[in-house]
Order: structure tokens, then sequence, then C-alpha cells
């Protein structure tokens, strides 16, 4: 396998598109500026037919060169507001691909293979792909000299839904097998692109951090990565195969299809399945608020159980870790009415109602002691908080207590939001952080993020960000090396976090009274 691009016999180098052997075939990009560019590199076969419902296989071998310079079909969704798709992309189930950017000045120059940093999007477990503009790693790849890869993996339906209770051999967790798959191809192939097989950080956000955060507990991902950042992670969000079960059931009631025709899945019109899954994605959440139809599931397979209990064992993989929340995370599903998360006080309610009947051993005294954490809980503001702590900030606090207890582990909160984003009440909402750690801003249709100013200081907010996740990404630990404020190690007992903000500051404990009223029990669905 090459260590290096590989220029075509008769090029001229300068002018010349890189080109790599693979384990599939050799694979042609495009110079972006100083980053070289591969767009939609296969890691798996087309997920079709009797593939649909079974994990990834690796793709069949080509002849000659394939060009990589275009986006592959992306996982199929159904498209809604809260993940911005360019209209140009087409959905299929050819959609087990990956990007890739790496400085085009040779490795070898640098006497060392570059680190390796390996996205994973979010959007729910049903939305969203690697094609997303503002997920451009070209800017992390310069400004870190790191070599940047993102996955495009199965999604609702065809990657996080349990259907193995109506039909023999369906394997749970696709999306999850089509992400260790891609790491699989990382540790594989990457040497050829500069980077290091043995240095490679796991990063996502939202969803996306989800997985991060039950492949941090999977047995089969030991090794596949060496660090990983956690941004955002709803890491209760897992089902138990009895929920999955029902959902599956629902999902076939939809379909107006009965037990005994389950296996029709395999034949049908990809549009049928999309469609009924929408349904199913929408109808979950607004009837029981705080769940989602499609999730991850412990299978007892690869997720042996549930993630936050394996953190709580010690049962997670001895990596660093970045972890953290936005200040303001439900306030971007209220702005587009999303039925995701409960954003209303009639909402909460009902999703507190749920958490108890799927907790019979929590008391309503502690019931009663996490709500008075909210005295404004009738009132939309103190749904939101609620919302915001059930769904994201108490779970990325007890994975940081237990990972923190025998492995270096930094926590973050991110506060920092632009005029116009304080303006419209979105602050530092759910994904608000990403333009600034990609260092992309402006990539979506009209952006009013700058439409009332801040840009000066939102780019030095985003240089700062940028230098610590890169620094994290090359030696383990997040220093911005430019003077900025030290961030300390978290430790359950200061719980030390840094708040990112037009100035970072250090602080410990920074929610002390959710600790409080939560408590070390993690709270979640089954």
């Amino acid at each position: 396998m090459s260590t290096r691009f590989e220029i075509e016999r008769g090029w001229d180098v300068d002018g010349a598109e890189p080109i790599v052997e693979t384990t599939s075939g050799r694979v042609r990009g495009f110079f972006d500026g100083p980053i070289a560019t591969w767009r939609s590199i296969p890691y798996g076969a087309p997920v079709t037919g009797t593939r649909r419902f079974r994990p990834p296989t690796p793709p069949d071998p080509w002849d000659g060169v394939r060009d990589c310079l275009t986006f592959g079909a992306i996982a199929p969704q159904t498209m809604g507001t809260m993940v911005p798709v360019d209209s140009d992309l087409r959905m299929g189930e050819d959609c087990l691909w990956l990007n890739v950017w790496a400085p085009s000045r040779r490795a070898e120059e640098s006497g060392e293979p570059r680190p390796v940093m390996v996205w994973l999007h979010g959007g729910a477990y049903c939305l969203g792909t690697a094609a997303q503009a503002i997920y451009n790693g070209r800017k992390l790849a310069e400004t870190g000299d790191v070599v940047v890869v993102s996955v495009n993996y199965r999604l609702g339906a065809l990657g996080f839904l349990d259907l193995s209770s109506l039909f023999h051999g369906f394997t749970p967790n696709l999306g999850l097998h089509d992400q260790l798959a891609a790491l699989e191809w990382v540790r594989d192939n990457i040497a050829g692109f500069g980077g290091d097989p043995d240095n490679v950080t796991l990063f996502g956000e939202s969803s996306g951090a989800g997985c991060v955060t039950a492949l941090l507990t999977a047995p089969r991902a030991a090794g596949l990565f060496h660090r990983a950042i956690a941004q955002s992670p709803p890491a209760t969000t897992v089902s138990g195969r009895d929920r999955a079960a029902i959902v599956a059931r629902r999902y076939l009631e939809l379909l107006e299809l009965s037990p005994s025709q389950a296996l029709d899945l395999i034949d049908l019109p990809i549009e049928r399945v999309v469609q009924a899954a929408g349904l199913l994605l929408d109808e979950i959440p607004l009837g029981e608020p705080g769940r989602l139809a499609a999730a991850p599931v412990v299978d007892e397979d690869l997720l042996p159980g549930y993630p936050v209990d394996r953190f709580q064992r010690g049962h997670s993989h001895h990596v660093p870790l970045i972890i953290g929340t936005n200040k303001d995370e439900a306030s971007l599903f209220r702005l587009f009415r999303s039925p995701i998360m409960p954003v209303t006080p009639d909402a909460v309610t009902m999703m507190l109602r749920d958490v108890a009947a799927n907790h019979p051993e929590m008391s309503a005294e502690r019931i009663a002691e996490i709500t008075s954490a909210y005295p404004d809980l009738d009132k939309t503001r103190g749904a939101l908080a609620m919302s915001t702590d059930a769904a994201f900030r108490m779970p990325a606090h007890w994975v940081a207590d237990a990972h923190a207890a025998h492995t270096m582990t930094w926590v973050y909160r991110f506060d920092h939001a632009t005029p116009m984003l304080r303006a419209a009440r979105v602050g530092a909402g759910h994904a608000t952080e990403l333009p600034y750690m990609f260092g992309n801003f402006g990539t979506l249709n009209h952006d009013p993020t700058f439409w009332l100013g801040g840009r000066k200081q939102a780019t030095e907010v985003s240089g700062r960000m940028m230098r610590r996740w890169l620094a994290f990404a090359r030696h383990g630990v997040p220093a911005a090396l430019d003077g900025s404020k030290h961030w300390p190690p978290y430790r359950p007992s200061t719980r030390t976090t840094l708040l990112i903000d037009a100035a970072d500051r250090v602080v410990d404990n920074p929610d002390h009274d959710l600790h409080t009223a939560w408590g070390d029990q993690a709270v979640g669905f089954s």
C-alpha cells in the first residue's frame, strides 16, 4: 500500500490530481488550494436487495482509477428544515462512503504521518449526510495539518430501527456497524493519504456524538480510535429490545404489513420505506415526548449494555475524551417547531410522567427534587431548560464523571452566541458550535448569523476552538498553545469545565444545582 500520494506516470506533479491506492482500487481526488480532497470513496458495497438490512460488506474492487470528485448518494431519509441539505444531492442505497481532506504537502516532508480526525454527522439518527457544506473538513485539515475524514452511514429505518423481532437474521444497529466499517477502512487505508492509523480521533455532534459515546462502550470498537470528542451527545437515548420491538410493530402497521409479511421490507421500493419511516419518526416523539423512534439499541452484541451504565461500570475504552454541550441546546428545536425534543410545558410534563413510569425504582421525592430545580417549569423558558438538561447536559455529565475515573477527560460548555442569535432567542443553541469548530461560517442559504454583527469576535472564538480540538487530536491534550486560558482535566470532585465564549473561562461545577437535583443515577428511557 502506498504511503504517499501517487501521481500517474507522465503527469506534471504540480498540476496533477492526487491519486491514492486503497484496498479496493485507486481513487482520484482534486486539489483545493493546499488541501487534496476526495469525495464519496466507498467503504462498503451498496446496501440494496438482500443487503438492505445486513451489516456492511467491503466494496467490490475496481480496475483503473475511480473518480472521487463529486458526492454520491446520501442515505435515504425524509428531508426536513432542521438539517439543510443541498438540493442537488440525491438519495440512494449506495450510500456507504466517506470523504477525505489531506494536506497536499507529502507526509514524509514533515517526517511523520499526520493525526486523523473522523467525523460522524448528527441528525437525530434519521437525518443528515457527510455531504453537508458545514462539515467540509478543508479548513480544519489546513489549520491543523491533519487528515480529516467524514463518514456517510445508514439512517432512520435502514440504520437505527431494530427489526430483529420481525424476522430472523436482521442485524440491529446497522448505522453503528457502518461506522465501524468506516473506521476499519481508515485503519487499512489512511496511511496512503498521509494519515497515521495509530492516531485517530473519533468526533461527532448530536446523534453523531451519541454514536461516539456508544462506540466508546462497544467491545468491537477497541483499537479503532485513540481519542474521542462528543459534542452534545444524547448518551441516554438508547433503546432496549422490548421497546424496539414495539416500534418495529408500529412501523409495519404504517406500511400496512402484517408480521408474516415482514420479509417484504427487503423488496419494498425505497421511497415507501422512507415515507413510512418519516411518519414513524414524527409520531413517536409527538406521542411520547423525549423518545426517538430510531436510536441505538442494546443488542447484547455490538452494544452489550446501555452506554451510560457501561461507562459507570468502568467498561468504556480508555481513550482521552472531550465532551460537552451548548448552553441553550433546546432553543433551536423551538425555533424550528421540531417534535424531536419537548419544548413546551405540556410536552415536558408528559416526558416526566414517562420517565417516572420507565423508572419504577425512582421515588416521587426524587422526581420532585428534579423538578424543583426548574421553578418556571410551567413556562417555555423552564421547559426548554428541562429538555436541554434531560437530553444533553446531564447525560454528558454522567459520562464525564464515569470516564474521568480512569481516563483523561475534559468537559466544556459552549456559551457563545452572536448578537443576531441572541436577539432571535436561539443563543448558544444546539449545533451552533459547528461552524466555529469547522471554521465554516456562511454555509447556510441566507445565513442570519452575522446580520447584527459579531463576525470578528466569532472568528476569534472559532480560532481558539479549532486550535484546542486540533491539539487534542495531535497530542491528546486540548491546549490551544496560543496563550489562551489553560483547560484543566475534569475531575468528578471538582467538575472543572471550560466555558467557551468571547473570553474563555474555567469554572468549577458550573451546573452544581443540576447535579444536586438530578443525582448520579442516569435517567433515560429503555
